[in-house]
């Protein structure tokens, strides 16, 4: 489940960044690692696979996604010890092998899988707390960016969160993301324990205000032309209220191709 914080340590200086996909255990015991840390030990999480002794996050779906890390080499230690980003991701063959998306928890994807465009669920996003902030997801992205381009994919999707269990808390933020970045009918996924979000009317909402809630990753992903989809999803053992991203690839500017891939960088 995409994430980030706001209470972040200084970022590490002159790190040596590197991106790659998981290649076995041993390198998705290291992103589980690092899930947990973020996932269980920053935002409360839990789950039926968690593994509290070795401090691993983990769940039924991760001998089906790819993982993709972002390493920095700089650190001392082995491989595994440089983990310090990760995204999950589920292409639609293998979702099929797995028997359903992730996301299909808690939304329902019929518009997306009635769209007939090519899919990639995204999950699992987190960066090291020390990295937060700086160039790390971007190098990230520089890495989905090219997986997107190998898998001809034409639409990104997944499950994003807001801390806390309270929509009621979130008022303002779900309410401008439903006021102005609802999905379009034929992409738009619904949540399955439907909490709405439309909580406070448009002429009563402070857009500003409302903006300033929004967690960094889900900005990040509305800079680049995404949307939600209708309704949030509480999600209780995950200590999160969550909101479906969408991305579609076609729609994204030059400018925002380029903000993705890292062009010109």
């Amino acid at each position: 489940m995409p994430t980030d914080s706001t209470a972040a340590p200084r970022a590490r200086t002159n790190p040596d960044f590197h991106v790659r996909l998981a290649a076995g255990t041993g390198d998705i015991r290291a992103a589980q690692r690092l899930r947990y840390r973020v996932f269980v030990q920053e935002l409360g999480g839990s789950g039926p696979m968690v593994d509290h002794d070795a401090a691993l996050e983990a769940d039924r779906f991760d001998e089906w996604f790819d993982h993709l890390l972002l390493l920095d080499r700089a650190l001392p230690g082995g491989e595994a010890d440089q983990v310090i980003g990760v995204y999950r991701l589920l292409r639609a063959d293998q979702a099929a092998r797995a028997g359903q998306f992730y996301s299909e928890n808690e939304y329902d994807l019929s518009a997306l899988r009635a769209s007939n465009r090519t899919l990639l669920e995204l999950g699992r996003s987190c960066v090291d707390a020390r990295y937060r902030g700086g160039e790390a997801l971007f190098h990230l992205w520089q890495g989905l960016a090219g997986y997107v381009r190998d898998y001809g994919i034409d639409v990104l999707f997944g499950v994003a969160s807001f801390h806390g269990t309270d929509p009621a808390a979130l008022a303002a933020p779900l309410s401008l993301l439903h006021h102005r970045h609802l999905a379009p009918p034929e992409l738009r996924a619904r949540s399955l324990r439907h909490e709405r979000m439309d909580l406070i009317a448009p002429d009563a909402l402070d857009r500003r205000a409302a903006m300033l809630q929004v967690p960094p990753l889900i900005k990040a992903y509305l800079r680049l032309g995404g949307y939600v989809g209708d309704g949030a999803y509480v999600d209780h053992a995950f200590n999160t209220t969550d909101v479906c991203v969408i991305m579609d690839t076609a729609r994204l500017s030059a400018s925002r191709r380029a903000l993705y891939s890292g062009a010109g960088r």
